[in-house]
């Protein structure tokens, strides 16, 4: 089982000692990767519902912090030497994905092959209307961009013609090291997401459902995978565990999830590294 931690560039982790801490200890007591969320704006007063809590509202106030995803994690590269730095999730069809391509590919370049590039199609309709892109279209935009990503980082110069994007052959320099591509995560709870992963990503991160749900959503890949002549023994499940206490974690090896995210175990420089600390000796080392 691999860990990795989320929120790893929200509220607290905007700011640089607990950011640093958070990566460097994650690093060295042997997490697997962190996960940095995404919003480029929150709308006063939004009315759409947050799927991941019961209140239906993103905890903590509306003007809480969350760093731009891609700055976070280059600067995480720089600061550790085996830590995967993921999207967790980046809302996909907000992004131009000639740019997404050049960033995950310089990222992935500078922590030599540590990117995992984690899309999401976004839930908040009032952050879509401010930047003047149809939240009806959002799926569709982010199937074809991931799509055009992929072509993006192919060898030689690549022309793309979908329904949003289109373009002549272009060249998008540097490659990434890992090849054919960093790993696509497709982030989602409901069937549409998984069957997306089947035919998409190369792993299938759900960050709401229990051991009830999640099987469901497993077998729904397997069947798009037997559908589209897929092996889903491909796509890799990642899993949100609040509890991680050994019989929790086989109960999810038995599933079939091989990485399980975590939060963060304090919320300040000293916190976060004490928490971590323990984590690596209460759980790590006995796995």
């Amino acid at each position: 089982m691999k860990f990795g931690l989320f929120f790893a560039n929200a509220g607290p982790f905007t700011q640089r000692e607990t950011f640093e801490a958070l990566v460097r200890k994650s690093d060295e007591v042997g997490f697997e990767s962190i996960w940095a969320v995404e919003h480029v704006v929150i709308p006063a007063g939004y009315e759409s519902e947050y799927p991941y809590a019961k209140s239906g509202r993103i905890p903590g106030p509306e003007d809480s912090p969350f760093s731009d995803p891609l700055i976070a994690l280059g600067y995480a590269a720089a600061i550790s030497s085996r830590l995967c730095l993921a999207t967790g999730i980046l809302i996909l069809p907000q992004r131009h994905p000639l740019y997404v391509a050049k960033e995950i590919a310089t990222i992935d370049l500078l922590s030599n092959g540590r990117a995992i590039l984690g899309v999401g199609i976004g839930w908040l309709e009032e952050e879509f209307d401010a930047l003047g892109i149809p939240f009806r279209e959002r799926a569709a935009r982010t199937d074809e961009s991931i799509r055009a990503i992929r072509s993006l980082w192919k060898p030689g110069a690549d022309a793309f013609d979908g329904k949003f994007y289109r373009w002549n052959p272009v060249h998008s320099s540097p490659r990434p090291v890992q090849q054919p591509g960093p790993p696509i995560v497709i982030g989602g709870h409901v069937e549409a997401a998984a069957r997306r992963a089947a035919r998409f990503g190369d792993g299938f991160f759900p960050a709401k459902g229990g051991f009830g749900r999640l099987p469901q959503l497993f077998d729904v890949i397997r069947a798009e995978c037997s559908e589209i002549g897929r092996d889903p023994g491909e796509i890799e499940f990642t899993a949100s565990a609040a509890a991680t206490d050994l019989d929790t974690i086989r109960r999810y090896q038995d599933i079939g999830v091989s990485r399980l995210v975590i939060a963060p175990p304090g919320f300040d420089p000293d916190g976060v590294a004490r928490g971590l600390e323990a984590f690596g000796n209460d759980v790590l080392a006995k796995l």
